[in-house]
């Protein structure tokens, strides 16, 4: 089978086509003949190693894993003896990341018990591969660490990339008052998702206009904690997933200090992916209550093109891979 390889960290240059084996199912395992894949964040974090705190899972000198791509829907070709809940033929679609990536590859096997289900079935199998990690990241930024409750005021920054388009709709869902925080060109998309309003970064800065918000969910963006705490409500809390290095560090060090010393909750989250949220996501998607948003789409040769696409940073919604 083809597979977009690597075997040592660096830029998207050191990703290959090449002909491997197809893997052989185990017991416990589903074999997917993959349609499509998308891109994330993640994929070009684990490509470079950086942060080099990736090394701690991915591999200290070299990659452990040397198929990248953790979104993925196809087709089930065939499961181990031990497999109850799918079977061959059956249209799937998940998060893998938890089971050692791989869906840049024609085919990939995965634990029955992954982050796997069913396609809804009015879903072209690009449009289900758009979905699942960054949807999963935005649900539980918002439900889970951020205690979304309806007719609060949610605030989504970085609003138009991969998660922050789930993250509009998903608020929505929950009853929630959205602005969306988005450059120029993107304003339009996000409020034909449903923001409520919407906020040019480029002309105002929301931290400084002296609105407040329940919940302020950082998809991207750069600015610093204090800046995002000036923007909450009394009792409000600031979910980071997404944005820079110093972001990153100043939710996970100084958001906890920030919390205990205030009534405003300060942190991040890392998304765990899991089968009963994917089916949260999809009853979504099949209720016509979130739509994936698709900026582009590559083939499965063009792979390093779409993740230097993306580690640019201007992607509006997900970037696709037909496979």
């Amino acid at each position: 089978m083809k597979a977009i390889v690597y075997d040592r960290y660096g830029p998207p240059d050191v990703l290959e086509l090449q002909e491997i084996d197809k893997p052989v199912v185990k017991d416990d395992e589903v074999l997917i003949k993959v349609h499509a894949a998308s891109a994330n964040a993640g994929d070009w974090h684990l490509l470079r190693a950086d942060p080099f705190l990736v090394r701690a899972m991915a591999g200290l000198l070299k990659p452990k894993y040397t198929i990248l791509g953790a979104d993925m829907a196809g087709r089930v070709d065939a499961v181990g003896k031990k497999v109850k809940q799918f079977q061959p033929g059956d249209e799937v679609f998940g998060d893998i990341s938890g089971s050692g990536f791989g869906a840049f590859a024609e085919y990939v096997c995965v634990p029955e018990n992954a982050a796997l289900v069913l396609k809804p079935a009015s879903m072209t199998f690009e449009d289900a591969a758009a979905v699942p990690a960054a949807a999963l990241t935005a649900l539980q930024a918002l439900r889970d660490k951020g205690q979304i409750q309806q007719g609060q005021k949610v605030l989504i920054n970085g609003a138009s990339g991969g998660v922050g388009t789930f993250a509009v709709q998903i608020a929505k869902s929950f009853g929630a008052e959205v602005t969306g925080v988005c450059s120029t060109r993107n304003l339009e998309m996000v409020r034909s998702i449903g923001a409520d309003h919407v906020i040019d970064y480029t002309k105002e800065d929301f931290t400084r206009n002296g609105q407040l918000y329940d919940l302020i969910h950082a998809a991207n963006g750069y600015h610093s904690i204090s800046d995002y705490r000036r923007a909450l409500s009394s009792k409000g809390t600031y979910v980071m997933t997404g944005g820079t290095m110093a972001q990153m560090f100043q939710a996970m060090l100084l958001g906890p200090w920030m919390s205990v010393t205030s009534s405003r909750k300060m942190g991040n989250m890392l998304v765990k992916p899991n089968r009963e949220d994917l089916a949260f996501i999809k009853e979504l998607l099949e209720a016509g209550k979130v739509v994936p948003v698709i900026d582009r789409r590559y083939t499965l040769s063009e792979v390093p093109e779409a993740i230097r696409y993306l580690e640019e940073g201007h992607a509006q919604g997900k970037v696709v891979i037909t496979v």
